[in-house]
């Protein structure tokens, strides 16, 4: 790695680390869900985020987005939305008779999706573009989104009633799915105390412009992977849809459907960005392993008799991280 790269890595590091420490001064805890947003943002990967409501997912990307100084844009789902209530729709002008485009809400760098499996199939169908293509067509016409765009969407991981499940081909554009718990009792008393102590909330300041994230995700892009890494990725990937093939044994029965080669992708990046923020400008293969449950774990069906065995999605990909030889 030449000097000029560690430089260029330790400029942009640094950069994350007050991004870091900003949102911190209002978030408590909870360091693992900024790590995965930073992560998105330097991927330019969408992150699902499924928790409880009360644990400061809305407040983590609105924080994230004040300290870029970006858009942000909050779209609630519900089961009567459109998706022109999404994307926008064509307006018509009875006095000079035309029609003129109105943008909806998803024209934004950073959008939340507030509980995004209450939205129908027709909704669900309309993000697909956005997410994938970075664009939406409305009236025949064709949108580009401004980087950076990034789609953090939530969801309520036990309220069923009224909701709709995330079709597959939309579950596997997203980069990552975090699973959010609760604080610990030490944080908890930390939030309660600041929430509830009468002393005015902190505000986020800017410390990042949308040009510095952009800058800093080629940097992340020029990050060393060797080539047993990428076969090592491939290997896992691999390993969730024909886990007998890669010497697995007792896995067969419990899985219905694996990750797609979308997933290997996605890895690599996602292993990239989390040796960035080490400050290392190559990917180790514990990069791959410690990013993997959050890369794979959505991207698996599992059979009825793993679910009747009250096996995860999370304790399949331990076990193949677990066998699969690490270069």
């Amino acid at each position: 790695m030449s000097s000029q790269i560690e430089d260029q890595i330790a400029t942009h590091v640094q950069l994350c680390t007050q991004l870091r420490d900003e949102i911190g001064r209002l978030l408590v805890g909870q360091e693992k869900m900024v790590t995965s947003l930073l992560t998105g943002l330097l991927t330019g990967g969408h992150i699902l985020l499924e928790g409880l409501p009360g644990l400061a997912k809305t407040l983590a990307v609105q924080s994230l987005s004040e300290a870029i100084h970006t858009d942000f844009s909050r779209i609630q789902f519900t089961p009567d939305m459109l998706p022109a209530d999404v994307i926008g729709t064509q307006i018509f002008n009875p006095k000079e008779a035309t029609f003129s485009v109105k943008k909806g809400p998803i024209f934004s760098n950073l959008v939340l999706a507030d509980e995004i499996n209450r939205a129908p199939a027709k909704v669900q169908a309309a993000l697909l573009e956005a997410m994938q293509e970075r664009q939406v067509t409305i009236g025949g016409e064709t949108f580009c989104f401004e980087e950076p765009f990034l789609v953090l969407a939530t969801q309520n991981p036990i309220e069923q009633e009224g909701t709709y499940p995330l079709p597959e081909a939309q579950i596997d554009r997203f980069m990552m799915k975090i699973i959010i718990d609760y604080p610990t009792k030490d944080e908890e008393r930390k939030v309660v105390e600041r929430m509830s102590g009468g002393r005015p909330i902190p505000k986020v300041k800017q410390v990042a412009t949308p040009e510095q994230i952009l800058e800093a995700r080629s940097v992340v892009e020029k990050i060393w992977v060797d080539e047993k890494v990428r076969d090592y990725v491939v290997d896992l990937v691999r390993a969730t849809r024909n886990p007998a093939e890669c010497g697995i044994t007792g896995l067969d029965s419990m899985i219905e459907s694996g990750a797609s080669p979308r997933a290997s992708i996605f890895l690599i990046k996602a292993a990239k960005a989390n040796a960035f923020l080490q400050g290392r400008g190559y990917v180790t293969p514990h990069d791959c392993k410690s990013i993997a449950p959050e890369v794979l774990r959505h991207r698996m069906v599992l059979t009825f008799e793993a679910e009747a065995e009250g096996k995860s999605p999370d304790d399949i990909v331990k076990k193949i991280l677990d066998n699969v030889p690490v270069p």
